[in-house]
């Protein structure tokens, strides 16, 4: 007799042995099996200005860039998570400030152009449930050298990033966390666009919509440090990077026009996720 999905639990393919264990769900489909995320983090981040132009082309339908045209480049680096059975991964982010109007919801935040990942698990559990634009790449650990710090990006041996962070100093103050809305009452967070093909029918989707990841308090008052820092994607053949070269190439067309500086995060904690909306 074939089986049937449990209702109100959260399935990945293979559907076949059951309900899938991760962030958002426990072993056996048990929600809210992880309790108090508590994982450490290390991010590392450069900004530069670029030309507006050029950010509009990247914009998915009922967006636009609002305030100056500034990308910012993150890598973040975690360990002991505990949907990971106290493993870890990295990650290399792209995002600019955008806002969303819809008929229903309005949204102003960091829009989330790629987000490199180097472990199946979250890509996998981030795209489909969430709606997050994830790919892989390997992400090694940051080397330290002379006052620098440089993190790298490659696939099958094609590194198509770099990025540099010198003359850091440590920051007293805290920065100010955002709030869950802006003073125009829209909401804010990180914005992503959502897009499933529909299987045989080429060209058409399953599921196409503008998805915001809320903002919520950190669990913990971060350590940070801000300095100088750069970042270059390296222009790729489509031999490089088969899958993703037009993806590097878009990040390595972006006039630099100049640096906006770079920081160093360290905390603890992170968020499920599971209060992520579809906006209308």
């Amino acid at each position: 007799m074939p089986y049937k999905l449990k209702p109100k639990t959260m399935y990945l393919m293979p559907t076949h042995f059951g309900p899938m264990s991760g962030p958002r769900q426990g072993p056996g489909g048990e929600m809210g099996a992880f309790g108090v995320d508590e994982r450490k983090s290390r991010r590392y981040s450069v900004s530069f200005l670029t030309e507006q132009a050029q950010l509009e082309a990247l914009l998915p339908p009922g967006f636009e860039q609002v305030g100056e045209p500034v990308v910012t480049v993150s890598a973040s680096y975690m360990t002991e998570i505990d949907w990971l059975a106290g493993r870890g991964y990295n990650t290399l982010g792209v995002t600019f400030q955008a806002r969303f109007n819809g008929s229903r919801d309005q949204a102003t935040g960091p829009l989330l152009l790629v987000l490199w990942e180097n472990l199946t698990d979250p890509i996998l559990t981030g795209r489909e449930q969430l709606g997050f634009s994830k790919i892989y790449c390997a992400l090694p650990e940051p080397v330290v050298h002379g006052g620098e710090t440089q993190c790298t990006a490659s696939w099958l041996g094609f590194r198509f990033m770099d990025m540099r962070l010198s003359n850091m100093v440590a920051v007293e103050e805290p920065a100010a966390g955002p709030s869950s809305s802006a003073d125009d009452g829209s909401l804010t967070g990180t914005l992503h666009y959502k897009y499933v093909p529909k299987t045989g029918a080429w060209g058409e989707a399953d599921a196409e919509y503008a998805v915001l990841s809320p903002q919520n308090p950190p669990v913990s008052e971060p350590q940070r440090w801000q300095g100088e820092g750069s970042v270059t994607f390296e222009r790729a053949r489509w031999e490089d990077l088969p899958t993703q070269y037009m993806v590097v190439n878009a990040l390595a067309e972006l006039e630099v026009k100049e640096f906006r500086g770079a920081s160093i995060e360290l905390s603890v904690g992170g968020r499920d996720l599971i209060d992520q909306r579809i906006l209308r």
